[in-house]
């Protein structure tokens, strides 16, 4: 286990490296380890029982690095595995650690940034499928219509770095339609999958005008933030940056593989190293 005490952020791939980011500049004093399962990914079209196993698994084996912290990076796992975690998991394996997601975060706040209360989810089959973000706006924002397109080949797309290619104007076009004829009122779209800012370019230039499109950086950065202050037991046991080594960046995949395409979702060269799960 390493001296060190850093906040984990997981996710299925390479798509949390965009929430990483975020965080990291809005907390810049802390270490972190990022883990993303590219053995194993995408996460998007497993059952439920497989992505609850899987991100179990990938928790643990942060928690085994010293963090007493886990975001969750990925949307699939914050909608299929994150409350079984939290309520059954946590008590009996590390009762005194905590694991987050990105869900909660964004649903709180997404409801203020419509003016014609129709909101439009953009996400993988599994978080469309979960139902969770539906369920947890109309908590925080009962008059709000939710509508929600699966977009299934995008993920695939940005992990083959075909994200700026022509190839990927139709398929960005082909989503935003079926999203969009939904409701004919949508003026807030949420990007509820890490690896969909990478298309952001494409998906602005193709709505109409009076439409912004969310993404969920900088909401759960400032959400984690914020987390932090309200529990100050929490925030004394996480290390602080210490170097270069302040964030450690680990694969599940091909190590050479993840550094060539991290590179585009963090914004500069990553060094990675190998991680071995259970399953």
């Amino acid at each position: 286990m390493s001296s060190k005490h850093p906040i984990g952020v997981f996710d299925s791939g390479l798509g949390g490296l965009t929430i990483l980011r975020e965080i990291t500049q809005s907390l810049p004093h802390y270490d972190f380890i990022y883990l993303g399962d590219n053995a194993r990914a995408p996460y998007g079209p497993k059952s439920f029982d497989t992505v609850y196993q899987y991100t179990l698994e990938a928790v643990e084996w942060l928690f085994q690095q010293g963090c007493p912290l886990v975001v969750l990076a990925c949307n699939t796992s914050s909608a299929k595995a994150l409350r079984t975690i939290q309520q059954k998991d946590l008590p009996v394996i590390a009762p005194t650690k905590r694991v987050l997601g990105v869900i909660r975060p964004t649903t709180e706040v997404i409801g203020d940034y419509t003016e014609t209360d129709h909101i439009g989810i953009l996400g993988t089959q599994g978080t469309v499928d979960s139902g969770s973000y539906k369920i947890e706006i109309g908590k925080f924002f009962p008059d709000v219509k939710v509508y929600q397109q699966a977009c299934s080949e995008w993920v695939p797309l940005v992990e083959k770095g075909l994200h700026q290619t022509e190839e990927a104007d139709a398929i960005v076009k082909e989503c935003l339609g079926q999203l969009l004829e939904q409701s004919p009122y949508i003026d807030t779209i949420l990007l509820a999958c890490t690896h969909y800012p990478l298309l952001m370019q494409k998906i602005e230039a193709q709505l109409p005008r009076g439409i912004q499109v969310i993404s969920q950086g900088d909401i759960v950065a400032s959400s984690l933030a914020a987390y932090l202050k309200r529990h100050p037991a929490m925030e004394q046991q996480i290390s602080k940056a210490a170097g270069p080594d302040a964030i450690e960046f680990f694969t599940t995949g091909d190590v050479s593989s993840f550094q060539d395409k991290a590179s585009q979702f963090w914004g500069a060269k990553v060094l990675a190293q190998q991680a071995t799960l259970p399953g």
